[in-house]
């Protein structure tokens, strides 16, 4: 699914109203019916108090026209106008006209003008559309504050009214802080932001039929991956396959104290399909692994407590190579010598990015190379980001520069390629943010990539089988209870919703 910037999104309306040879009220019409239909399905009580609070512009428009279908379904909707100079869109203005006469109407010029909101229990924030380029001020400032305050849920449509789509907002800027946002046929890319959660909430998409055409035409360099790609790249499992046809994979992990990391790696790999196993693990981890994950074939070092050597590489599909690694002198070198000598794709997690950064290697990361930092780690690999949009320009460059993928961590997992294009992940939850959560990724792409999924590929896959599990973890014990563990008991869940 393609993000679009609200440019783009403008011109599929106008697209879309040429193709049908509708009139724009039309559209905003269908928009109108497409959230009434979600919101009566989300808030069945008809005996819910509702405020809706219009601005002069479509977004006004979208807030009129789903006053009056709420009221044709018995709902109590109360209309404010905040409009104090007078001018309307001309689609505001034949909602306006069709806005039944028993819907409660204020119009507010000026703060006097608020009336008493107390009674409300949900309030709907149709001021501002995708349209706003400047910061809101005045009367509209003081609006936003005064639902902000209010003791009600709030839903805003489309996107919340003072929030910037494409960019980062202003400190102390006026912005609606929702409880759900609505938004139509794509998502925006604000909503995917941590920086923007307390704006934002939980967030819903309802399909208004844009023009498929545009949709399918129009070029952007952001997108989420979604449950129906996942059903076009995942492989079936062909019934003369043997344990050679799915790669065997490396995994470099572990050191004194952290060898939970290299089990966790080396059984969420198993997991997701690898034929064949290797853990090279310091001595102290032989008997761990060997109790912990009996399937997995050990490689002690000559060093008990940490990596020293690599051994011969020509055997693996893919290597991965970091989960409690440790950043001893020795280990450090052997990563040095791993991205210099390496005949097999790597995935590179938790200290070995860490060694990166360190020692400044970035510019010996091989081809397709796969990172998958967390924000912190990424720091260290890229600099500094200012917010979080400047830190998916960080991402951008970082992956075009070395020519690697990236697989940036965090609530929307964001994965980078060497082309510059972003992919955002829908699933997962914050019961994820475990120690350990990680180490499972690492050992699920790592899987993949043995198993000769493309780089991009298995990025995508990992990262959504990795919030799936989680999610189905969640179902079970919940999110506080969560533990990196629970991931790996449900990837057999996670993989059997797709036949595999």
């Amino acid at each position: 699914m393609k993000i679009l910037t609200a440019l783009q999104i403008r011109e599929a309306d106008q697209r879309t109203i040429a193709e049908e040879n509708i009139p724009s009220a039309a559209l905003m019409e269908r928009a109108a019916n497409a959230f009434t239909e979600w919101f009566t399905r989300k808030f069945p009580d008809t005996g819910k108090n509702i405020l809706i609070c219009c601005g002069p512009g479509n977004n006004g428009g979208d807030g009129l026209a789903i006053a009056r279908m709420l009221h044709a379904l018995d709902y109590a909707a109360t209309v404010w106008i905040v409009a104090p100079e007078n001018k309307f869109s001309p689609d505001f203005l034949t909602n306006q006209e069709r806005l039944p006469a028993a819907i409660p109407v204020t119009n507010i010029k000026q703060t006097s003008d608020f009336p008493e909101a107390s009674e409300f229990n949900l309030v709907l924030d149709g001021l501002f559309g995708t349209g706003l380029s400047r910061s809101v001020t005045g009367i509209y400032a003081e609006i936003i504050q005064h639902i902000n305050h209010l003791p009600a849920q709030v839903i805003a449509i489309d996107v919340p009214s003072g929030l910037y789509t494409e960019a980062p907002n202003q400190l102390g800027d006026a912005i609606v802080q929702a409880d759900y946002t609505l938004s139509f046929e794509v998502p925006k890319l604000a909503f995917l932001l941590a920086q923007n959660e307390k704006y934002v909430g939980e967030w819903y998409l309802v399909a208004i039929n844009l023009s498929p055409a545009f949709l399918a035409d129009v070029t952007t360099d952001k997108f989420i991956f979604t449950r129906e790609q996942v059903t076009q790249i995942i492989q079936p499992r062909r019934k003369f396959s043997h344990k050679g046809t799915y790669g065997h994979a490396l995994l470099l992990a572990g050191s004194y104290g952290k060898m939970g990391a290299a089990a966790l790696a080396a059984r969420a790999c198993l997991r997701s399909g690898v034929g064949l196993l290797s853990v090279h693990c310091p001595k102290v981890g032989y008997t761990i692994l060997q109790t912990a994950v009996p399937e997995a074939m050990t490689l002690p070092d000559t060093e008990a407590t940490h990596l020293t050597q690599l051994p011969d590489l020509n055997t693996y599909q893919a290597i991965g190579i970091g989960p409690g690694l440790g950043k001893e002198p020795a280990t450090r070198h052997l990563v040095r010598q791993l991205l210099q000598t390496t005949p097999a794709p790597l995935v590179i997690d938790a200290d070995a990015l860490n060694i990166i950064a360190e020692e400044n290697l970035q510019p010996a990361l091989p081809p397709n190379t796969i990172l998958t930092p967390h924000p912190k780690e990424f720091e260290r690999l890229a600099g500094p980001a200012s917010d979080d949009y400047n830190r998916l320009k960080l991402l951008q460059n970082f992956c075009r520069q070395y020519g690697c993928f990236v697989v940036l961590k965090g609530g929307h997992t964001c994965i980078g390629t060497p082309a510059g294009d972003l992919y955002f992940n829908i699933t997962g939850n914050p019961g994820m943010a475990t120690g350990g959560t990680g180490d499972v990724l690492t050992g699920i792409i790592t899987a993949l990539v043995a198993q000769k999924y493309s780089p991009l590929d298995a990025c995508r896959l990992g990262v959504y089988l990795h919030g799936l599990a989680g999610d189905l973890a969640r179902d079970q014990v919940g999110e506080t209870a969560l533990i990196a563990s629970d991931l790996i008991e449900n990837l057999g869940a996670a993989f059997r919703q797709f036949g595999s």
